[in-house]
């Protein structure tokens, strides 16, 4: 782990305070913010997240997973412990943090197709039910039917009394986080009495790991099954529906909402008009010549190419692996034409309900395509832009979740 910096900048001002210097590898620091900054809403710990980053060489595959699967193994047995001796709620608060270090485990684990990897999921939704249970946090653990199978999720609902309805959130992440990671999203749901779905779709969390189903661009044949199933209940209000995507769910949700015309607020954290055009980016930034052999057809020569650059570099072997694995691809080139349907610039104009559309100065995945889904937009909308100043410029606010929490809710106690 390397030293923290605290170097001065020249015009005399402190510099900012990410990266945090914890890792070579600028993806394992966002990464390791990402859980750290989950300590605001108790999923993690700031000493646990430290630890754990310590005994972790980059240069081992495994290390990573086997550091955060220790620490979860620990913090299990410390519920284990702490029910014994009846204390339920410290109970109850170990297992959530454990059911955190076995997705950070698997946040980066090198081989999806390892059995470990199916008995660490078994260990997450094990460890986060018995956390809520023991927790005393009203929940109810859902299959939403969807084609021949069910998409899992936590119904959170805002005390019902009467006839009364409340409006709902729909949540889902992106590429890599889990239903439960949003713990907050869902509690200050509820405080405001909105019910709240938390849940996770093809590609995503357990559906993928436990169902082996990959993501699919048509999002709305996700969301529209969910709106199906959250209007059956008498007590939510059918007229306001909000849908929030985080990440690559910034993508997903307004796709989403291109067909899907019962919600009425959609929010897109970060906004994304097309997600492929970022992978190009970054392979045309890699080697303009891989794009090159992509665009002409020569989808043998592009695999080789990409398998050399593979087996020299361990972490691009992981990113390339893990994304064709998520996508259901077999090879890069397959990827690649995949992610070719990862855009909506041809059905934006479809998008009639109201959008936030969230971005950062420090977006690294998606640096402008917030603005561009903007621009395209043609329905009610508005534009969120978190700073350096406020500390949530980064993708998805990472360790500054209360101030993403303050400006989304305020936006959606405004207008839903």
């Amino acid at each position: 782990m390397k030293k923290m910096k605290n170097e001065i900048r020249s015009e005399g001002r402190q510099q900012s305070w990410y990266p945090l210097g914890i890792f070579e590898n600028p993806v394992l620091e966002s990464v390791f913010l990402f859980y750290l900054g989950s300590a605001w809403q108790r999923l993690s710990d700031i000493g646990e997240c430290f630890d754990t980053a310590s005994r972790i060489d980059e240069s081992e595959e495994y290390s990573w997973a086997e550091a955060w699967m220790k620490t979860g193994d620990r913090l299990h047995a410390l519920g284990n412990t702490c029910l014994q001796q009846r204390h339920r709620l410290t109970a109850g608060e170990s297992y959530l943090r454990a059911s955190t270090y076995y997705r950070a485990a698997l946040h980066h684990h090198p081989n999806p197709t390892n059995p470990e990897v199916k008995q660490l999921t078994l260990k997450v939704i094990r460890n986060y039910k018995d956390a809520l249970q023991h927790m005393d946090i009203p929940v109810e653990a859902v299959a939403i039917p969807y084609e021949r199978t069910h998409i899992p999720g936590y119904l959170f609902k805002a005390p019902v009394s009467g006839r009364k309805k409340h409006p709902i959130l729909i949540f889902h992440s992106g590429r890599d986080a889990w239903a439960e990671d949003y713990l907050w999203i869902a509690q200050q749901a509820v405080r405001r009495g909105y019910h709240c779905l938390l849940l996770d779709g093809p590609g995503q969390g357990k559906m993928l790991r436990l169902q082996n189903l990959p993501f699919r661009y048509d999002w709305e044949n996700v969301i529209t099954p969910v709106v199906d199933f959250v209007i059956k209940d008498r007590s939510v209000d059918k007229e306001r529906i909000a849908l929030i995507g985080f990440s690559m769910g910034g993508f997903l949700a307004p796709r989403a909402v291109t067909a899907e015309k019962r919600i009425k607020l959609c929010i897109a954290n970060p906004g994304v008009l097309s997600w492929a055009e970022g992978t190009y980016t970054f392979l045309n930034q890699l080697n303009p010549e891989l794009m090159t052999l992509f665009h002409n057809g020569e989808y043998e020569r592009f695999d080789q190419a990409m398998k050399e650059y593979m087996e020299t570099n361990a972490f691009f072997r992981w990113g390339i692996t893990d994304s064709m694995w998520k996508h259901g691809a077999r090879t890069p080139s397959e990827l690649m034409l995949l992610l070719q349907e990862y855009t909506i610039e041809d059905r934006v104009h479809q998008i009639k309900c109201r959008m936030l559309v969230i971005d950062g100065t420090g977006e690294e995945y998606s640096a402008g395509q917030a603005k561009k889904l903007y621009d395209a937009l043609r329905c009610p909308k508005d534009f969120m832009l978190f700073t350096e100043e406020d500390t949530g410029f980064l993708h998805c606010q990472p360790g500054a979740l209360s101030i993403s929490y303050t400006r989304i809710f305020n936006w959606l106690d405004d207008h839903l």
